[in-house]
């Protein structure tokens, strides 16, 4: 997910997620503001540096609200797409006494080792954004995912309509192989656009949610199909962001429809353009914020409720929602997610202007 070409500052949150409604935010968690005098270690262990929201929103947004819960230091370490460096730092954070991990895998099958040896010390694991294909779990927290492709399918197909352009052929750029959200993600599109009969040129599964990667693999279509792809299916901001990369170095016309993913503030700045059609927003605030407190919970060893279960996991699902150039306003900004003024830098001031959002 594309890296923001500045450093943007974390807003302050002045009210909560509306779209996801009240029920969802007042989610049940037992006691879990008990303090606890000697405090206590969490590991919160993030899979890449890639994706912007990492270093941007889950980790400040996490260890600001443990801090708000008590005395208590999050150990932090990020695994740079590196499954074997993440098992690394799992180990160490485990030997140094963290009570809690809080565990994005890198490659999801391959953390069910970690999961083993926190397991063995008895200290609890929760799955945070992705699911963890082995072990026993605590707790995971993520988002509908078969949603969030079907929403971006749905985008897709529509714009590609809007264009008289639904009988042309899409290339699909989905996630990481080792990420079992891609897999969701890309199950929920399939059935959107098969129903829909569009024509799928090519589909390729990008290593480590690369955009380089994802950007030479489309590079390499254009070669073949050129300007017959009329929409590119990108599973998040950062795939789309390569994608359009090599869409302009070979001056693709017309400009095909591109979806993304995380509401990243350069994916805001391309929908504002033209470049991107669509992404999918995802309250991060309220996912690192139920992370935190249900970590909280279970080192202080408390009981935690959840509103569903995954595979016998209590789970929290939240709602993903699609931003288009017409529901900027409405929701990442609304929500402060970004402000109009991350957005609405001096590059942007015209196109800002046309949609509104002064």
């Amino acid at each position: 997910m594309s890296r923001p070409s500045r450093a943007p500052h974390l807003p302050r949150w002045r009210r909560v997620l509306a779209l996801l409604g009240a029920a969802a935010l007042a989610l049940p968690l037992a006691a879990c503001t008990r303090a606890e005098s000697e405090g206590g270690t969490i590991a919160l262990l993030l899979p890449d540096a890639k994706t912007a929201r990492y270093e941007t929103f889950d980790r400040p947004v996490f260890e600001d609200r443990v801090a708000e819960l008590g005395d208590y230091r999050v150990m932090y370490t990020n695994a740079d797409g590196d499954a074997a460096k993440q098992q690394q730092q799992a180990e160490s954070a485990l030997a140094s006494g963290a009570r809690v991990l809080v565990l994005d895998p890198v490659d999801s099958r391959a953390a069910a080792s970690i999961v083993n040896q926190a397991n063995a010390q008895g200290v609890p694991v929760i799955a945070y954004d992705r699911m963890i294909e082995g072990g026993r779990l605590d707790y995971y927290i993520s988002f509908d995912n078969e949603k969030v492709g079907t929403l971006q399918a749905q985008a897709l197909v529509e714009g590609l309509s809007a264009e008289g352009r639904a009988d042309d052929g899409i290339l699909m750029v989905n996630g990481s192989p080792t990420d079992s959200n891609a897999a969701q993600f890309r199950a929920g599109a399939l059935e959107i656009l098969e129903d829909a009969g569009l024509d799928i040129l090519a589909s390729y599964d990008t290593p480590d949610w690369s955009p380089d990667k994802a950007q030479d693999w489309v590079a390499g279509q254009l070669t073949r199909y050129g300007d017959d792809i009329a929409g590119v299916y990108a599973a998040n901001d950062g795939i789309a962001g390569g994608a359009i990369s090599a869409m302009k170095a070979e001056n693709i016309s017309p400009w095909p429809i591109v979806t993304g993913q995380d509401a990243d503030l350069a994916a805001i700045q391309r929908i504002l353009t033209g470049d991107q059609h669509m992404t999918v927003y995802k309250a991060l605030k309220t996912q690192a914020e139920r992370a935190a407190d249900v970590a909280v919970a279970l080192l202080n060893g408390d009981e935690v409720t959840a509103p569903t279960t995954v595979g016998g996991v209590p789970t929290t699902l939240l709602d993903p929602v699609a931003v288009t150039i017409d529901n900027i306003r409405e929701t990442v900004v609304d929500d402060g997610f970004w402000t109009i003024e991350d957005i609405c830098t001096s590059a942007y001031e015209d196109a800002c202007a046309r949609a509104g959002l002064q």
